[in-house]
């Protein structure tokens, strides 16, 4: 149990992340302890918070937890139901409300001494368009789409374009999703199989595979090898868009239904 305890206590370290964003949701939550009157916003700011920890931190908590069935892996997602971002924002603002000139003293202080611009951040990227996906992903999502909701088609991406292919146009079926990315998870897949593990792709184990799974279009990046071209391997080249080949497998697309 001691284990148990000390392994959710570095989990809940980690994610609580910097020590200084984790004070400042501490000295909110202590302020609105005293100073909230109102039941509904103690409850939700106040009490849930605290309650969440503790519970999160009790050994048999997460022996319940995996004895559900549900991964231990994702234990720390109880975590996301801590708003403290929340908690530090909310609090700052009654603070500010009930001490204006002192508060926003103090806030610009906090801003200017410890702040930082989020846009250095090397996790950080422009937003390209409105969706805030790469236009890469948008084009090929228009190319190979139905433009039907009712009517899906399937095909195979390049694990970097999966998660935004899923957030764009989910008509768009793959094979294998975000599971296949994480080695420890022990996912099998036929396609990502042949796709992805070889150095170099065997056109015949790949076209197999996606037949199998009725994939009409096979998108691949200009830097993946294969041991055959694909278009002598019966696959036609409809577009090549920012570095990727879209292919169509007109075997599948004439008995799609």
């Amino acid at each position: 149990m001691y284990g148990i305890f000390m392994e959710s206590l570095v989990i809940f370290k980690l994610y609580t992340g910097l020590r200084l964003l984790f004070g400042l949701t501490l000295v909110m939550w202590l302020f609105l302890l005293i100073t909230e009157k109102r039941k509904a916003v103690r409850l939700v700011l106040v009490w849930a918070p605290i309650l969440t920890a503790f519970l999160f931190l009790v050994p048999i908590c997460r022996k319940a937890f995996v004895a559900a069935g549900l991964d231990g892996e994702t234990y720390y997602r109880i975590l996301w139901t801590i708003p403290m971002g929340v908690i530090f924002c909310y609090g700052a603002c009654r603070l500010c409300a009930r001490f204006r000139k002192t508060g926003f003293v103090v806030s610009a202080v906090l801003v200017i001494c410890c702040g930082s611009l989020v846009y250095r951040s090397p996790y950080i990227t422009r937003a390209e368009n409105l969706y805030h996906i790469p236009d890469t992903v948008v084009e090929i999502c228009e190319l190979i789409g139905s433009g039907n909701p009712g009517i899906r088609v399937s095909a195979v991406m390049p694990p970097e374009l999966i998660h935004f292919v899923r957030q764009y146009d989910a008509s768009i079926n793959m094979p294998y999703g975000r599971e296949m990315l994480v080695e420890r998870w022990g996912y099998y897949n036929a396609v990502y199989e042949a796709m992805e593990k070889p150095q170099v792709v065997n056109m015949e184990e790949l076209l197999a595979a996606t037949r199998q799974e009725g994939c009409r279009y096979i998108v691949m990046g200009e830097e993946k090898q294969t041991d055959n071209d694909p278009q002598e391997s019966g696959l036609v080249l409809i577009a090549e868009i920012d570095g990727y080949r879209i292919y169509q497998d007109p075997e599948v697309t004439d008995h799609a239904v």
